[in-house]
This record gives structure tokens, C-alpha cells and sequence, in this order.
């Protein structure tokens, strides 16, 4: 492993927890690359790789030492900014009431690869735009530096190319790295985004980049977007979904479909939530607490007694339409980015490129 290459990486993770950041990015735990926090650049997983597929995810051993070579994990950077349960508040038999004692955290991420860059600025949309924004992730956002990196090797079943955010990382990010392994050494090229991206590479050591380095950066990017996994279809998602609810595709789906919810836990744009309250034994303490929910759950659409969606099907069609179709309407784009983690991660392997290629294919013939 290159030591120069190494030394700057660990100068990068002590200048921003100088600067009083709490840096997450990639680290190997168990049998799988989570987020966590990091005091090091050796927590990172060098020479390490994963093979995934519909309803597979394994680490692998790679013969060299690159830091960045692994698709999207089972964790996205959302748990960071958009927590999977908080306090909201507490009071007492009196009546007294409580806001949570927390400090918002100062996060460095280090390691955002394009799709969940993307996936970032589609929650800040969501979640701060209009007029009641959340407080709470705001603040996050606010206080947020990232470190970004270009995907050199797209996974099995990524399609960020198909969806528009990768694989080279787009604009929001302070910092963009490339990993390269040329004959010469491992090297990471720099590029800065924004001031404070420009203030913080000026504090660390490094070289101005060649004509050369620049060049063979940029064509490892641009060959991993002929490399994906997968591909969504080229058709108009918006249309397609919208004029498709009666198709019996939805049907074959939920016979497969476990309606689990793993998809929408582990989608990084996934952003509905509910509230719970809570009580010691005593009853003289109560606590409201939020935490993520998901369109799955039989219970999400209840209503003055009711289920509007009590079937898998109904529920599984409102999870991918409002992904890539009335998410349009809220929001003005696509819900998905393209990690493949719904993919990875279903326990059934449900592909949901496979299934908008039916359904484009049904309605294709149903056409004819």
C-alpha cells in the first residue's frame, strides 16, 4: 500500500476532526462495508470488494488495496441526517414538558459515491422545502461537509448510470476523489467543489495533478458507466407506472413479495416516518419518539378504521409508483437513484428494473 497515498488520507481525517467533525465512512464490520465513524484512514476497508445480487451481498478479498472499490452497503448516509428514531420530546405527571437535550452533530461524510450524493439532495428537498421543513435534518444538512468519490467499478446491481446520478459524482459535494492505481503508486486525484472544500484541501499536503492524471481519472469514470449491473428501462416512468395500475404484473409481484419493508429501510430516499408514545411503568414519565415507517407496513394507510392498501400488491404498486412516478408530481424528479440496495437486500431477490421491463413489455403488447 502506498504510504504517501495513506499519510494523506490520515491527514484529511485529522484535519476535519480538528475542525471538529465527527467523520463517518466506509469500515468492515461482521460480514459486510458499514458506515461508522472514523479516528483513521486504516479503518477504511483496503482490499476489500463485495459481490451482490437479487437477494445476495458478500465481502470478497480483492487482490489489491484499493479503498473504494464496493458498491452501495446495507446503510445509507440517510441514518446520519434523517435518523432512524429520535426524541421528540418528553414530560412529566405535572405536566412539564421536555425538549430532547441533544447537540446537532457536525458530520464529515467520506466516501459518498454519486447515487447517495444524489440521494442527499433529494432529502433536503423533501424535507426542508415547503413550508413546515424539518428542523431537525435541516440543522444536519447545514453543519454537513462531504467528502465525495467517483465510482471507478460499478457494482452488480447498480444502475446509477440509467437513473442519472453516477457514476461520477454530481455537484454538492466540498471534496470529489478518484481512486487510481497506476503503475507508479496509489493515488487519489482531488477535486474541490465549494470554499470550504477548497479552505480544507489547502490545509492538507498534496500535488498539483497532471494533464495526464486528470485524463485517465476521467475515462475510469466514464468506462464505469458502460459497466453497470444493471440498467433501468429507457422508457417515459412517469407514464408508465401511472397507466399501469390495474396490470396484472402487480399480481405476479406480491406472490413473490414478503412486503417485509427491507426495501424502503434500506432505500436512501426513503423518508416517511411516525410518531409512537411512550410510557414508563409508573405512568408519571411519557415520551414521544419518531422513527423511519414504510408504505409496507399494513398499517401505513389506515384510515378512520380502515386499510387503503390491505393487499401486498396495492402496496407494493404504491411503493414503486410513488418511486418513480408521483414522486414527479411532489417533487420534480425520480424518487430512485440507482444504488441497488432494494435489490441487494430483498430476501426474495425483486428486481424493480425487471419489473418496470415487464411492465413496459405488457403494455408494449397490450398496444400492439
Amino acid at each position: 500500500m502506498d504510504q504517501a497515498m495513506i499519510d494523506g488520507l490520515d491527514e484529511l481525517v485529522g484535519t476535519l476532526r480538528t475542525d471538529g467533525y465527527q467523520v463517518i465512512g466506509p469500515t468492515v464490520s461482521g460480514a459486510a462495508i458499514v458506515l461508522a465513524e472514523l479516528r483513521s484512514a486504516a479503518q477504511l476497508p483496503a482490499g476489500w470488494g463485495v459481490e451482490t445480487g437479487p437477494g445476495q451481498y458478500r465481502l470478497r478479498r480483492r487482490e489489491d488495496d484499493v479503498m473504494f472499490a464496493h458498491s452501495a452497503g446495507p446503510q445509507s448516509w440517510k441514518a446520519f441526517l434523517h435518523p432512524s428514531r429520535r426524541k421528540l420530546w418528553s414530560t412529566t405527571a405535572d405536566g412539564t414538558f421536555r425538549a430532547p437535550d441533544e447537540e446537532t452533530p457536525r458530520y464529515a461524510l467520506l466516501g459518498v459515491r454519486g447515487c447517495d450524493l444524489a440521494a442527499i439532495t433529494k432529502l433536503r428537498d423533501v424535507l426542508t422545502g415547503g413550508s413546515h421543513p424539518d428542523k431537525h435534518f435541516q440543522a444536519r444538512h447545514q453543519s454537513l461537509l462531504v467528502v465525495a468519490v467517483n465510482c471507478t467499478e460499478p457494482g452488480e446491481v447498480c444502475f446509477c448510470a440509467s437513473m442519472g446520478t453516477g457514476p461520477a459524482a454530481g455537484p454538492g459535494a466540498d471534496l470529489t476523489l478518484t481512486e487510481m492505481t497506476p503503475t507508479d503508486g496509489h493515488r487519489f486525484l482531488v477535486e474541490a467543489g465549494t470554499d470550504a472544500g477548497r479552505d480544507l484541501l489547502a490545509r492538507i499536503g498534496h500535488d498539483d495533478a497532471t494533464a495526464d492524471e486528470t485524463g485517465s481519472a476521467r475515462t475510469a469514470v466514464e468506462q464505469a458507466a458502460h459497466r453497470m449491473g444493471r440498467a433501468m428501462p429507457e422508457v417515459d416512468l412517469r407514464s408508465l407506472l401511472a397507466g399501469n395500475r390495474d396490470s396484472s404484473h402487480w399480481e405476479d409481484v406480491a406472490e413473490r413479495c414478503l412486503t417485509c419493508g427491507n426495501c424502503t429501510m434500506v432505500c436512501p430516499t426513503c423518508f416517511c416516518t411516525t410518531t409512537e408514545d411512550v410510557t414508563d411503568l409508573t405512568g408519571d414519565h411519557a415520551e414521544r419518539w419518531q422513527h423511519w415507517s414504510s408504505c409496507f407496513e399494513l398499517d401505513f394507510s389506515h384510515v378512520h378504521g380502515g386499510d387503503v392498501r390491505s393487499s401486498g400488491e396495492s402496496r407494493y404498486r404504491q411503493w414503486l409508483t410513488h418511486k418513480l412516478s408521483t414522486w414527479y408530481d411532489q417533487f420534480g424528479g425520480s424518487g430512485c437513484v440507482g444504488c441497488g440496495r432494494c435489490i441487494a437486500w430483498c430476501p426474495v431477490g425483486i428486481d424493480l428494473t425487471e419489473e418496470v421491463a415487464q411492465l413496459a413489455s405488457d403494455a408494449e403488447a397490450t398496444h400492439a
